[in-house]
């Protein structure tokens, strides 16, 4: 026995043709959300790199100018700093 659509019902093919419409409708709106969360995913991964990158070298920058003022603060230095004479520079005097 073979199916004829010509015995089909009109009603019938477009509630079937309505539902086939629907499913490629939910289909592709599923897909759109699925994608736009796993971009918006890749994005919040992103950004959080990059905010940990950069708070990581602002304290790596921190923990060395620490170390570096620290060093010198414990220098000791063998004699004063001598002042030397300079020249004039027009009407106001160099500052040293």
């Amino acid at each position: 026995m073979q199916f004829d659509l010509d015995a089909v019902e009109t009603a019938t093919m477009v509630f079937v043709g309505t539902l086939a419409v629907a499913l490629l409708l939910l289909v592709f709106v599923l897909m759109a959300g699925f994608i736009s969360l796993l971009l918006l995913g890749v994005g919040k991964l992103a950004w959080f790199l990059a905010y940990s990158l950069l708070v990581a070298v602002v304290h790596g920058i921190n923990h060395g100018w620490d170390r570096l003022v620290h060093h010198a603060s414990t220098v000791e230095i063998p004699g004063e700093f001598q002042g030397q004479s300079a020249p004039s520079t027009g009407s106001y005097p160099r500052v040293i």
